[in-house]
């Protein structure tokens, strides 16, 4: 195990810039439930078990439309979860590693807004943030902050008392994260962000600058995050470092798997 250790510290050492790439395993290390399995998501959810639902039945935007007392129980429960949980010590240690060097880029499918509390400012959130809110139907194409929600939840019979509304036309308001079935999102935040990578992306080729990619906690369920580690790696030639318990295998001789938990590691690599 340390002699992947060493090679992956011997990786970052030698790259002038870092792709920092994220799936749930990241964050489940500051305490966040990470969904893997119906299992998982309804130790999390029980009423979701007395519903027979999945995780991705429920997340789902027809539930704001249908039902929105339990669309904002579950997503107002995540909320008030992710606002009061604390990045785990690997966000801070990556962000010193990736200051150190002449650029780094933060690509992940998180929604709970970590990577930006812990301090990065170079962040693609392929699937939007929680802490941003847009109308259910769209009425307009406007996204905005979600500063300080106030809202209160009866767990029990997960409902939710209170309903954000649509600054706009007063209508429900919902997430702007990507779910399931999501023909109403409004993309225009993330495309933004994916812009501004693709020009650094365009900088990193341009000066011929090395990179090298660390991945933490991106399993094989929904691969998006793992396809897309593979593909720059391959077209930018980088390393690639591959954070996993479990889904830690690597396409090339020249990429290295790290077969343990994301804050583990993320000390050891950077120590």
């Amino acid at each position: 195990m340390m002699e992947f250790i060493e090679k992956a510290k011997e990786a970052i050492k030698k790259a002038d810039v870092i792709l920092i790439t994220a799936g749930a395993g990241m964050s489940v290390d500051s305490g966040l439930p990470d969904f893997r399995g119906k299992e998982g998501f309804w130790r999390a959810y029980p009423y979701a078990k007395k519903l027979g639902v999945s995780f991705e039945e429920l997340a789902n935007p027809k539930w704001f439309i249908q039902n929105p007392e339990i669309a904002w129980a579950f997503y107002g429960h995540r909320y008030l979860m992710y606002k009061n949980t604390q990045p785990h010590e690997g966000y801070k240690l990556l962000l010193n590693l990736a200051k150190s060097k002449k650029g780094y880029y933060v690509y992940t499918s998180n929604v709970d807004g970590h990577f930006e509390k812990a301090g990065f400012e170079n962040i693609v959130e392929i699937h939007g943030s929680i802490n941003h809110l847009q109308c259910i139907y769209p009425c307009t194409d406007e996204i905005w902050e979600a500063k300080d929600l106030d809202i209160k939840i009866d767990m029990e019979n997960f409902r939710a008392l209170t309903i954000p509304r649509c600054k706009n036309c007063g209508a429900v308001a919902r997430p702007n994260i990507l779910m399931f079935g999501d023909f109403s999102w409004i993309p225009d935040r993330t495309e933004y962000q994916e812009y501004r990578f693709n020009l650094w992306l365009d900088k990193v080729e341009n000066f011929g600058y090395k990179m090298v990619i660390i991945e933490i906690g991106a399993g094989k369920a929904i691969p998006t995050i793992r396809w897309f580690s593979e593909n720059i790696s391959y077209k930018y030639n980088a390393t690639l470092i591959r954070i996993n318990p479990i889904d830690y295998e690597v396409p090339s001789k020249k990429d290295i798997s790290i077969p343990m938990k994301g804050l583990e590691a993320i000390r050891l690599v950077t120590g």
